[in-house]
């Protein structure tokens, strides 16, 4: 299992949401990018950069950034929160990023999805965020009224090839990740990467345990209740390599 970094943007600067509401902030007074250099010099595989201020007005905001983060490191870095759109698919993996995740724009228009996938395999992850059993999309703040295994089985039958899930309640809380969520995943037969909750390497062991392809861990390295270095000890193995088209 992989320890992924997250690193999220809103107004360029490096924060972190309490359980997705924009209304909580943390902020912390780092350089994302200075940050970014740390993490691939601690051993990071991949970085997680959420674009957040894209999240929630549907399209890039601080994709300058996420490129000058993508150029800085030497590890791949997977980005989400504009991308509704093939265009803003295209335009983040020309300025450096791996793989791009989206949400919102996997939930509604089917038509949209089948060409994604097709056009962009493997460079694109798909996050299902939660807050209360239901999938929440546009920077967690609509609820669909569809439940997470639906929601799953349906994306995987249209060709999603990798899911992230966020427990948007525990985001930001230090409060351990969705377990239950990842059972209920893992028998889909894709890989699934956990975001939201950690606090401790005890929690990266349930998260190994239960399957998970990789653990998105913000706070808990940012207010040092981990260290990267010891986490992939306990992670153990690499996120395989991306598989270019």
């Amino acid at each position: 299992m992989a320890i992924v970094p997250a690193i999220d943007l809103l107004a360029g600067r490096l924060v972190r949401l309490v359980q997705g509401r924009y209304d909580r902030v943390l902020g912390y007074d780092r350089s994302p990018v200075q940050l970014a250099r740390v993490y691939a010099g601690d051993g990071a595989e991949w970085l997680h950069v959420v674009d957040l201020d894209g999240a929630r007005d549907g399209g890039w905001r601080n994709l300058p950034m996420i490129g000058e983060i993508a150029r800085a490191v030497g590890v791949p870095v997977q980005a989400g929160g504009g991308a509704r759109e093939e265009r803003a698919v295209r335009e983040a993996l020309r300025l450096g990023v791996d793989r791009v995740v989206i949400s919102t724009a996997a939930m509604g228009d089917r038509d949209l999805l089948a060409r994604l996938i097709r056009e962009f395999g493997s460079q694109l992850a798909v996050s299902l965020d939660v807050r209360g059993g239901q999938v929440v999309t546009e920077g967690w703040t609509v609820e669909t009224g569809s439940g997470l295994v639906e929601t799953a089985r349906r994306l995987v039958d249209a060709g999603v090839g990798r899911l992230i899930h966020t427990d948007v309640v525990r985001d930001g809380m230090l409060a351990g990740p969705g377990l239950a969520g990842l059972e209920k995943l893992t028998s889909l037969g894709v890989p699934v990467m956990v975001a939201g909750g950690v606090s401790g390497y005890r929690d990266l062991e349930q998260l190994r345990a239960g399957g998970a392809e990789a653990a998105i861990v913000g706070r808990a390295l940012l207010d040092g209740s981990l260290t990267l270095r010891a986490a992939r000890l306990i992670g153990g193995r690499p996120v395989p390599p991306l598989e270019h088209r």
